[in-house]
């Protein structure tokens, strides 16, 4: 039992990294096959999985194309962005990038809030 509950962090983890190669090999056509998997690991009781869908939001993105990020993408880093500092900073590295792959409808979401993004806990 201890062994399958590691082998299943690691296997979230995983998916987690792997994730943006399959949406960039099955095409943005496609992401309505991922989606559901993609919020799922996003909200993860782990954080080093919710760590790795941060640091990576930004590639998605670039794959998504600019309506399904600003659709689909922004309600998932808007909870990164509030999680634990280590799940935030993975987030926060690419903002300006990913801000740039988000319609202004977006983007403007994001700039009342960039003073929060500065607090810790």
């Amino acid at each position: 039992p201890s062994n399958a509950s590691s082998t299943d962090i690691d296997m979230a983890h995983h998916c987690a990294f792997s994730l943006p190669a399959v949406a960039l090999t099955l095409g943005p056509k496609h992401w309505d096959l991922l989606r559901d998997t993609y919020s799922t690991l996003a909200s993860d009781r782990q954080w080093k999985v919710r760590r790795t869908v941060a640091s990576s939001i930004h590639e998605l993105a670039v794959i998504l194309g600019e309506d399904m990020a600003t659709q689909d993408l922004v309600p998932i880093f808007s909870g990164l962005i509030k999680d634990l500092d280590e799940v935030r900073i993975g987030a926060l590295r690419h903002l300006s990038y990913f801000l740039r792959l988000l319609r202004p409808s977006g983007r403007n979401h994001f700039l009342p809030r960039l003073a929060d993004f500065l607090k810790t806990e």
